[in-house]
């Protein structure tokens, strides 16, 4: 493994110093024994069918945490009164949904109204995690769910930001530079939808030309499969995809979470321009290397920074409620 220098473990060091203690594990042993088991047993049938599931899963949980803290607020469906979360522009690709409903059936079954759907999605993603090739990290729970979720809250850092703007927006989580270049390593498994890095094929900052910093390889095969008619599409269902780790597709393992990613964007040969931009600044240049070369470190501190991001503004004790339905706050709003 190559060295790390001494601001890098500084970094880790104070990175781990940050804990929560709102949560603990195995929370339900007494009131629902089972219920993990329960999520782990609906995650694996999922993913017997569809392979690219735990990819949505952890896309969902973030997605959830990122705006208000993990509170399931993202797995609201809007009313006549309500615009919700799921409804914002960014989180109309998300997908998994029917997973989180099916756990919280089975677990309904099992001990009616004790598990949170907050806690249902973040050992969802966990065992997503696991199932894709990363770690069973042991996870904390007592997460209840919140009961305001609202279209206008949903913002995020965009597949085109810098570094230095994504992590402005990591850090009002109170998530840092480890968490942000080891959190997009999610991006080895899964799928992307051509319209979130057409710019960089077409017409990279309006120049008319593609992104420079772009392998002409891997130019061509985007091109080939997301061509520029997909600029005038605006129904996201329509929207072509391709693996989001084309290094791991190209050797039949898209769906494994692996250290592949890193080793594309020290190549030029990340689709994401955020993903990219790692390469261009020396901290995380040097953690994307040293990942490559101690694949274990990188599987160690993604459960970390999961753990970490599942703490993010959590409903404990009395705060929230327990929702009978994922779907839809208690009393209906």
């Amino acid at each position: 493994m190559a060295a790390l220098s001494s601001s890098l473990l500084l970094l880790f060091a104070a990175h781990f110093l940050t804990t929560s203690f709102s949560l603990e594990l195995n929370f339900y042993r007494d009131s629902c024994p089972r219920a993990e088991l329960i999520v782990k047993e609906v995650v694996q049938k999922h993913c017997q069918k569809d392979p690219s599931v735990p990819a949505g899963l952890i896309r969902l949980h973030f997605h959830d945490c990122f705006i208000k803290g993990c509170d399931a607020s993202v797995l609201v469906d809007s009313t006549d009164y309500n615009i919700a979360e799921k409804e914002a522009p960014p989180n109309l690709t998300l997908r998994a949904f029917d997973v989180i409903d099916d756990i919280k059936a089975e677990v309904e079954k099992e001990c009616r109204g004790v598990v949170s759907c907050a806690d249902i999605l973040a050992l969802a993603a966990r065992d997503g995690v696991a199932l894709s090739g990363g770690e069973a990290y042991p996870l904390p729970t007592g997460r209840r769910d919140g009961t305001v979720s609202l279209m206008e809250d949903a913002h995020f850092p965009g597949p085109s930001f810098s570094v230095q703007a994504a992590l402005s927006a990591f850090q009002t989580i109170n998530l840092d530079l480890v968490d942000l270049t080891t959190l997009l390593g999610a991006h080895s498994i899964g799928l992307c939808h051509c319209g979130f890095f057409i710019d960089r094929l077409y017409n990279f900052r309006g120049s008319g030309l593609a992104d420079p910093h772009i392998d002409p390889g891997l130019l061509d095969t985007l091109r080939h499969k997301c061509p520029f008619e997909v600029v005038e599409i605006k129904n996201v269902s329509k929207d072509p995809k391709v693996f989001m780790n084309q290094a791991a597709a190209a050797s039949s393992s898209p769906f494994t979470l692996n250290t592949s990613f890193y080793r594309g964007l020290l190549d030029y040969r990340a689709v994401l321009r955020l993903d990219q931009n790692l390469a261009f600044t020396d901290f995380t240049s040097r953690l994307a290397a040293s990942y490559v070369d101690d694949p274990k470190l990188f599987l160690a501190q993604f459960s970390k920074s999961m753990i970490k991001l599942g703490s993010v503004g959590v409903l404990t004790g009395r705060d929230g409620e327990i929702r009978s339905n994922c779907r839809s706050i208690n009393d209906g709003t």
